[in-house]
This record gives C-alpha cells, structure tokens and sequence, in this order.
C-alpha cells in the first residue's frame, strides 16, 4: 500500500509540473488530459502528503516529549495527542481510498456484457443485467454510453459494452467483473422447470490518453459495412470499424453509429482501455499475494454470483453473501449487494496492514 500510495504522489506531482510545460500548455487536448488525471489524484494525493507531514512533525514532537524543560513537554503531549488522531483518521480515508488497487479512484470505466452458455435465455440475461446496471447508474447519477451492442431477435444481447463516468464509477463497479449465472424457469419452457444460464462482466478502468499513447501505427484498421439481425435496415456504407492492436492482438470492433468517425472514436476508448487493462493485469500478476484475499480482483473466469428467481434470491459467492431481495436487485439496487463487498474488502485490508506503520 505504501509504495502504491508513493508512486501516486510521484505521479501527482510530475502531473503538477506538466500543466506548468509550456509545450503541454500549447497542446488543448494533451492538457486538458493532463489536467483530468491531475484531478482524479489530487484527493488521495493530498491526503498522503498530509500523512507523510504529520509523520514527520510526531517525530520532531516525540524528540520534545523527552526534553527536560517541563513547559516544552507538557506543550509537545498535548500536540502529540491532536496529531496523532489526525494521523489515525487521515490513515483510515488512505486505507478506504486504496480498496480496489491503484484504479479505485477512476471516474471513467468500461463495462462489458456477454451472454455465456444458454443460448437465447442467456442472451435475454445479459439484457437483464444491462437494464440492472443502467438502472443503478441513473439512481447514482453516473453518465451512462452504449458503445457497442449485438442485440439479439428476442429483445436481448449476445454482447453490449458501455462507458460510464461519474465520482466512484470504477471503484464499486469493478466488483461486478465475473461470470453471473441465473436460475429460473424461462418463458420458453412450457413444463415449468428452471434453467441455468450464464453471462460474463468485465469492468475496465478507462485510462487518460497520457497514460496509452494509442498512435495509428500501433493498430491496423479495417472498414466495412454493418450488419444487423433480423434482416434489419443497416448502412449502405462502409461505417463499421475494427481495430486490431500489433502488439496485444486485442480486437475492437465497432458498427453501432451510422458515421465512421464515430464508430472509430468508440473503438478507439474501448481499444485503449482494454490495451491497459492487458498490462495492468500483467502488473497485477507481480502483486497477486497481495490483492489475493480482497474480492475486486477483476477474475472475468472465476463464477461470481448466482440469481435465483424461484426463491427471489442473490447469492456473492466470493464472501458468502445470500440477500433474498432479488427482486429489489434486479431492478436497479445493486448497492444491496456492492455495499458488502466494498466493506469485506475494507475490513480484509485494514486486518492486512494492521496499524498505520
């Protein structure tokens, strides 16, 4: 945590003094990116700087402590006492702040859904949990973009991708990265029996451009001509985009605008995030004693949570968590479910790192 909350503020301030570069200056895009990132660290940044501070000033005060000047002691104590339990708050917002690793604090994600095994039903599930989210993101006042999206015949998605921006976006939303699974009797089957079927999450913090230096060199891109289900309308033009990453070989492809620029524009964001979220997890390998006990680890492989409808029942395998308010859930209250895991996490990093050392 320590060296996380170190590289933070090294970035905090190299941000400062690029917004001071006469070169970025000149450049609107490039500093308005800078000036974004700047921001999103500035909060946890500060409170750092704050910690490290009073660190220094208890040192100097316990050195008081032991004077033999009777006035300077009683005077270095009682500084000692309202320090430290600025420090001791100061310690416990860092150890909030830092749940969920080094992209808690982004205010732009992401977010993926693909229908997994159980063909239609699957794909009407991935729709369920797009109207979910979307209903959870308007109760948040998140801003909330489809980017991509394979509706299928029946009102559902094989795949729809989203980008949301708002305060604490990638910070509770990263808990939902899994494979979902739902029980229930379809509206298909006509002997009344339930079915499981699937569909997988993945939430990917959005980086700023200064962070993927995303050049056309770096991908190939392909133009051609949307298609729809159903025998539905579709452009004339070549509209749709595909981008294929040289390095990573990810593929984005994009064909839900009628203008190409726009398709390209999304492609590119979802390119560049999908590009970080490659490295970070390579990073992530290097850390995994660390973030193995904490429950936003973002494993899309790993079977997260199970919606039974029969019994009106949601259950987070990660922590053990059963809430029989599926109803409540699925119309949008996912807090019921992320509020837990938020505080699992939370309890599970302050039992790691013990006292503020």
């Amino acid at each position: 945590m320590k060296e996380m909350l170190e590289e933070k503020l090294a970035s905090f301030i190299d941000l400062e003094k690029q917004m001071l570069d006469p070169e970025v200056q000149s450049n609107s895009s490039k500093m308005a990116a800078v000036a974004r990132q700047h921001g999103s660290l500035a909060k946890i940044a500060g409170k750092y700087k704050r910690f490290k501070e009073l660190i220094a000033e208890l040192d100097e005060l316990n050195e008081m402590a032991q004077s033999s000047d009777a006035d300077e002691r009683e005077m270095a104590e009682a500084e000692i006492e309202t320090l430290t339990a600025e420090r001791e708050e100061i310690w416990a917002e860092l150890l909030d702040m830092t749940i969920g690793g080094e992209d808690a604090n982004r205010t732009r994600c992401v977010m993926e859904i693909r229908a997994g095994t159980g063909g239609d039903e699957a794909a009407l599930f991935a729709g369920n949990l797009f109207e979910m989210y979307t209903k959870h993101f308007e109760s948040k006042k998140w801003k909330v973009e489809v980017m991509e999206s394979s509706p299928n015949e029946i009102g559902g998605f094989k795949e729809i991708t989203l980008g949301v921006e708002g305060e604490g976006v990638y910070r509770e939303l990263q808990y939902e990265s899994g494979g979902h699974r739902v029980q229930r009797v379809p509206e298909t089957e006509t002997k009344g029996r339930v079915h499981t079927s699937a569909a997988t999450v993945a939430v990917l913090p959005e980086p700023e451009d200064v962070e993927v230096d995303l050049k056309p060199a770096d991908y190939r891109r392909d133009n051609y001509r949307a298609s729809g289900p159903g025998g539905q309308k579709v452009n004339k033009t070549d509209s749709a985009v595909r981008l294929t990453h040289h390095e990573t070989g990810i593929v984005v492809a994009i064909q839900d605008e009628k203008s190409q620029h726009k398709n390209l524009a999304k492609a590119i964001r979802i390119l560049k995030s999908r590009i970080y979220d490659f490295k970070r997890s390579e990073i992530d390998k290097e850390r995994a004693d660390e973030r193995k006990t904490l429950v936003g680890s973002g494993d899309r492989s790993q079977r997260i949570r199970t919606y039974n409808f029969p019994d009106n029942r949601v259950t987070d395998h990660r922590i053990g968590l059963t809430i029989y308010k599926l109803d409540q859930i699925i119309a949008g209250n996912v807090s019921l479910l992320t509020d837990e895991l938020i505080e699992h996490d939370r309890q599970t990093l302050r039992s790691s790192m013990g006292a503020s050392d």
